[in-house]
């Protein structure tokens, strides 16, 4: 299997997923266990009101709370006794690598839900495993039906809002500071790039200090017809 860069994988979470691994990490460690596991994961995902898989699980008539009892009986059967922060276990990186596969191929999305989670907690065979040995409640959804009705399921959520502020600022919900007004003449570079000229005008890029001199002269450089290619020296280690 390909290796893949984790940091830059979990980077492709949503706010809500990423907050919910947070979570389900905390869990991890307060019950001394020796991996962040799928089961805990998705127990806090489940536990997070008006998101995709609460929508889902509403559709199939799947109850929340047994879903989540379920859930914590598997994990009461972890081995426990860890004594240093739990890393994420193999399964559950699989879980976030294939769910992006699925957001960003066939939604065309740049984050990743948990209504994608969903998708491809339930369409990969060893991971499906792990679900349905959970909890039987999962064999009320079919994994195809689930990818086709998704959209229409889980247009309403909080998730839809934080995926498209535009749209919900036409509605009415006030948009995230500094979210973009209107669809991107760049979707493509959007979702694979980082637009560092953005972040620059928004304040996320640490300053440069103690090079102005330097900095003037780039400007300098660059705003002549000629010697446009300025290349800045100084000691080693600088």
């Amino acid at each position: 299997m390909v290796p893949v860069n984790l940091k830059s994988l979990v980077g492709r979470l949503n706010d809500t997923t990423r907050r919910a691994l947070e979570a389900s990490a905390g869990l991890c460690l307060s019950r001394t266990n020796y991996n962040v596991e799928i089961e805990h994961w998705l127990l806090k995902l489940v536990e997070v009101p008006n998101t995709d898989l609460a929508a889902v699980l509403r559709h199939y008539g799947i109850d929340a709370g047994r879903l989540a009892a379920a859930l914590t009986r598997v994990i009461d059967r972890f081995k426990t006794g860890n004594a240093r922060p739990p890393g994420l276990s193999p399964h559950l990186v699989d879980w976030i690598r294939e769910a992006w596969v699925i957001a960003s191929v066939e939604f065309g999305a740049s984050r990743i839900r948990s209504g994608h989670l969903l998708c491809a907690l339930l369409a990969d065979d060893t991971l499906s495993r792990t679900a349905h040995d959970a909890s039987p409640e999962f064999s009320k959804i079919s994994p195809d039906a689930l990818r086709k009705e998704l959209p229409s399921l889980t247009a309403e959520t909080a998730e839809a809002e934080e995926a498209h502020p535009a749209a919900a600022a036409a509605a009415g919900a006030p948009a995230a500071p500094g979210a973009p007004v209107g669809p991107s003449r760049t979707p493509a570079l959007d979702q694979f790039t980082i637009d560092l000229t953005e972040r620059a005008r928004k304040g996320q890029i640490d300053p440069v200090l103690g090079r102005d001199a330097e900095i003037r002269q780039i400007i300098d450089i660059l705003t002549r017809r000629r010697q446009n290619n300025p290349i800045l020296t100084g000691e080693a280690g600088v």
